[in-house]
């Protein structure tokens, strides 16, 4: 019997193949660590998907918030608004109990009040008169012949509707 393990031994070593075990104890070793392994695959999966549901609902929180912050600054202006067109109605409606000179007054207050709500909106009115034409500040609305440059075609140019906001 000995020679019989000593062949078996020797074919073994010189296929470099390890000699097959059936070794209970290294199989419940195998399968614990396949188990392990599973489990750490199955926790790491909970994980990845709770987070991807997580980074989901704060979007959808980041949406929901920034569209009520713009309903919000939409219902201040608006009110704003609403407060420079009260005064505006007024003055229309006393408009025939007063003299010229009273109304314009009165216009000239909601003019003012206009705007002091625009300029607190951050519009500042764009100096024009006299300027030079500055297709960066300036909007062309009308074609007028001079003489010192003859017109030979109205020009072509793109016209931008906003910033997209």
């Amino acid at each position: 019997m000995d020679e019989l393990d000593d062949v078996q031994q020797d074919q073994a070593t010189e296929s470099n193949e390890p000699a097959a075990t059936d070794d209970p104890k290294s199989t419940a070793e195998l399968e614990a660590q396949l188990q392990a392994a599973s489990e750490e695959i199955a926790n790491y999966k909970d994980k990845y998907l709770r987070e991807r549901a997580e980074m989901e609902n704060f979007r959808k929180r980041q949406e929901r918030l920034a569209a009520d912050r713009v309903q919000r600054n939409k219902r201040e202006l608006l009110e704003k608004v609403l407060e420079v067109m009260d005064n505006l109605d007024r003055a229309m409606r006393f408009g025939d109990s007063m003299d010229r000179e009273s109304l314009q007054q009165g216009l000239r207050m909601v003019q003012w009040q206009l705007n002091e709500l625009l300029r607190t909106e951050g519009l500042t009115p764009v100096d024009t008169v006299g300027e030079r034409f500055d297709p960066h500040v300036h909007e062309a609305v009308e074609n007028v012949a001079s003489g010192e440059y003859p017109m030979l075609r109205p020009a072509r140019v793109k016209v931008s509707t906003g910033s997209g906001h």
